[in-house]
């Protein structure tokens, strides 16, 4: 089968090798076995289902909760020749009705869902209607209560996997710490626990921590002397203008991104960010999920991200083409003060968590004991302002509602208009001649789009405008006179987040929030927070080990190349004399307290690189001297 997916490859994607660990997943997937897999951003994730996916028969359903990067990889296999479709709640019911039925009796080899599909009645009952191959689970850390980003809607795979008996799971991921590996396998009821795992190690890229008071200044000074394009990440939408501002006005060709912008904005930013007419893109996290651009020379931090999963992720943007790269993270003391602030309004309290999802309910008109299964469209900044109440306080309310199972909060959508011919062929013709002021109109979208009279297709208003030398809303009243004949079902253009209530709508007093889980959750955000506050503090460690050991890798050696090896590079001694030396200290300290010249006296080594490793080791509080002017460890290395 080697062969054959390497036919498959070279046939679609035009490479003729595998990277690193894709072909051993693929072969794991492909013989029937459960797998996990897990790869950096970048390593190559999709194709290790969609080439599998290609030499079975039958459909592979994708579960993903990003639907921006769900519609991308769907317009991506379509421009391939490859049949794929996306069902999630920015469609309409009729839209995922049509959009099932195509999945069950149309060929497609791809169907993308987003998790909150799938407790639904109509996918439970097509889903047995469909030859499935094997099911995809992409971002499947979002499965464990002890990942970054917990989705109770995930839970309900394991419902799904009941329903496909002897189809086996595909779980993607690009971070998992050990213990949300185990909570993977065990929650998706792998038939054994069967993990792939590409090393976090990324030798090219070199971590530095700097802490520093004035970082715009430190950041214009450093963008200055790199060469190549980056991105810069900061944590407000604000920020991105201002810190863009500051470079522009240094000369450097720079443009700000975040998801408050529109989606049109953020394509022509991120389009010209990719092709190098912009050397700097200042964003916030918004930007780079299912972007793949190899050339990135820096990936620099001005704010502190929520966890060590997150830096990980962002950090990796840079050096995917294996050339050198940066990942430079400011930091000063006020960011932990900043890191609490941010914990209290991560977690409002539990009656205002309360009020937030009963003002939510009556501005969206939901009756009580109504709207299960529905998705709202949400505009969180007109409701913060008719409700006065705080926007993080709002999101982060839904997210803790979220991960109480009560709804499902999506990214903003950018939904085109879409249209769908109701009516066949034969009776089109005859409207078409009782109505010849619209003939023009019908036979140009006959030309300009194909698969009309099977399902939804999207439409560009404006294009129509050009190509039949009219006006957009010359185009909107034609389509708004077919959708009255009862020609066409159009869907206008939304671009809006989606509230989707998955129970129905509570009385506040019945509205359950468990405090243990409450509880739970904050001890785990407080833990993340307190790791990537400890790799920004920490100067006697090895950057790329710190890391390393966070995702289990234990047993990895010092980079040489981060700040805090750069210091140790500074004392004239190779890794090796450095190490050795440090291991004989440590197990002479070990036994008892000793003088200076009582631990040099033990060892066999030279005196001047004795001392260097010993004055290292007090710089960085590694030991200390006890009142008696002895030397012992502050704290185990």
């Amino acid at each position: 089968m080697v062969e054959q997916f390497r036919k498959i490859l070279l046939q679609y994607w035009g490479y003729k090798e595998f990277r690193p660990l894709q072909e051993e997943i693929i072969q794991s997937i492909y013989n029937g076995h459960d797998t996990l897999a897990l790869m950096p951003t970048g390593g190559g994730k999709s194709i290790t289902f969609q080439v599998p996916a290609l030499a079975k028969s039958g459909i592979c359903i994708v579960v993903t909760p990003l639907i921006a990067l769900m519609k991308d990889q769907v317009e991506g296999l379509k421009k391939l020749g490859i049949r794929a479709i996306a069902i999630h709640s920015g469609m309409t019911g009729h839209e995922i009705d049509i959009a099932f039925d195509n999945a069950a009796y149309g060929d497609y080899k791809f169907l993308y869902l987003s998790p909150e599909r799938l407790a639904t009645d109509m996918f439970k009952a097509r889903v047995l209607k469909m030859d499935v191959s094997m099911l995809v689970i992409d971002e499947a850390h979002c499965i464990s209560q002890w990942g970054y980003d917990f989705r109770p809607s995930y839970l309900r795979i394991a419902d799904v996997r009941e329903l496909l008996s002897g189809v086996p799971a595909l779980a993607l991921t690009a971070t998992a710490t050990p213990k949300v590996i185990d909570d993977i396998v065990d929650k998706l009821h792998f038939s054994k626990k069967n993990v792939f795992k590409k090393s976090f190690e990324r030798k090219n890229l070199i971590y530095v921590v700097r802490d520093i008071e004035d970082k715009e200044r430190y950041l214009l000074k450093t963008i200055r002397k790199l060469n190549g394009c980056g991105i810069v990440y900061v944590r407000d939408r604000g920020k991105t203008r201002k810190i863009a501002e500051l470079l522009q006005r240094a000369g450097i060709t720079v443009d700000y991104y975040h998801a408050g912008l529109s989606p049109e904005m953020r394509s022509s930013k991120q389009d010209a960010w990719m092709l190098g007419s912009i050397r700097v893109i200042v964003a916030t996290n918004a930007f780079g999920m299912g972007i793949d651009k190899s050339d990135v020379r820096f990936v620099i931090h001005i704010d502190l991200p929520d966890s060590l999963e997150a830096y990980f992720q962002e950090a990796g943007r840079a050096g995917r083409d294996g050339e050198k790269a940066y990942a430079l993270l400011l930091y000063h003391d006020s960011d932990r003060l900043k890191a609490e602030q941010r914990f209290r309004v991560e977690y409002p309290e539990i009656e205002e968590i309360k009020r937030v999802y009963s003002a939510v309910c009556n501005y969206l008109h939901i009756p009580y004991e109504a709207g299960k299964g529905v998705a709202y469209e949400f505009n969180m900044v007109d409701f913060s302002k008719t409700h006065h109440i705080y926007s993080l306080t709002v999101y982060n309310s839904l997210k803790i509602l979220q991960r109480e199972g009560y709804l499902e909060l999506t990214d903003t959508l950018d939904n085109p208009s879409k249209i769908y011919f109701l009516v066949n062929r034969d009776d089109l013709y005859k409207i078409q001649l009782n109505n010849p002021d619209i003939d023009g109109f019908i036979k140009t979208l006959l030309r300009a789009y194909s698969g009309l009279f099977n399902g939804y297709v999207a439409i560009d208003e404006a294009y129509l405008a050009r190509i039949t030398h009219t006006y957009p809303n010359t185009v909107y009243e034609y389509l708004k006179k077919l959708t009255r004949l009862h020609v066409i079902n159009y869907i206008p253009r939304k671009q809006t987040p989606l509230l989707i209530f998955t129970e129905e709508r509570l009385d506040e007093k019945n509205l359950r929030i468990s405090k243990e889980n409450y509880n739970h959750s904050k001890k785990r955000f407080a833990m993340r927070a307190e790791s990537i506050l400890h790799y920004a503090t920490t100067k006697s460690k090895c950057r790329s080990q710190q890391l390393l050991a966070y995702f289990g890798e234990t047993d990895s050696y010092r980079c040489g190349q981060c700040d805090v090896c750069a210091e140790r590079n500074e004392l004239d001694l190779s890794k090796y004399e450095f190490d050795m030396i440090l291991e004989k200290i440590k197990e002479k300290l070990s036994l008892q307290p000793l003088t200076i010249d009582e631990l040099i006296g033990e060892t066999e080594d030279n005196a001047e690189k004795q001392l260097k490793v010993i004055r290292w080791l007090l710089d960085n509080s590694k030991i200390r001297h006890t009142t008696d002017s002895l030397l012992t460890w502050n704290k185990p290395l």
